[in-house]
């Protein structure tokens, strides 16, 4: 795992970390481990849509409360994009041809002046040449 400087806005959670994180069996299990303990609790950030795509797996175990609950434990404020934002959104989506949740992502960091948090390396490529603060591979 390589990281870079996390910017004082925060630090944006893509779904990779905290699926890593909430499965032992999971490649990158140790260190989404090892990055959560060097982001300050108070600076996670999280995109709606990523809390939704999280919140999947759980939901068919029955256990959507369970990992809300986990999700509030360490400390991720959820945000979305205002109205205002779409078309950003929209030429984001266009430019990087990522899927939409992976746009929301890094559109919540940009926008936030925070660093991203991923281990998905097309979303980390995209992230890197927009010049937002990577943490996780590069």
């Amino acid at each position: 795992m390589t990281s870079s400087a996390m910017a004082s806005a925060g630090c944006v959670l893509d779904a990779s970390v905290v699926i890593a994180l909430w499965s032992s069996r999971d490649a990158h299990h140790q260190d989404a481990r090892d990055l959560l303990g060097q982001v300050p609790t108070a600076a996670l950030l999280m995109h709606a849509v990523t809390a939704a795509e999280v919140l999947v797996g759980p939901a068919r175990l029955g256990r959507t409360a369970d990992a809300e609950r986990a999700l509030d434990e360490l400390g991720v404020r959820i945000a979305a994009f205002a109205p205002h934002e779409v078309g950003a959104v929209a030429t984001l989506r266009a430019t990087t041809r990522l899927r939409l949740p992976d746009v929301c992502v890094l559109h919540l960091a940009a926008s936030t002046g925070s660093s991203l948090a991923t281990f998905d390396e097309r979303l980390a490529a995209a992230t890197v040449t927009r010049g937002v603060p990577l943490v996780g591979v590069e």
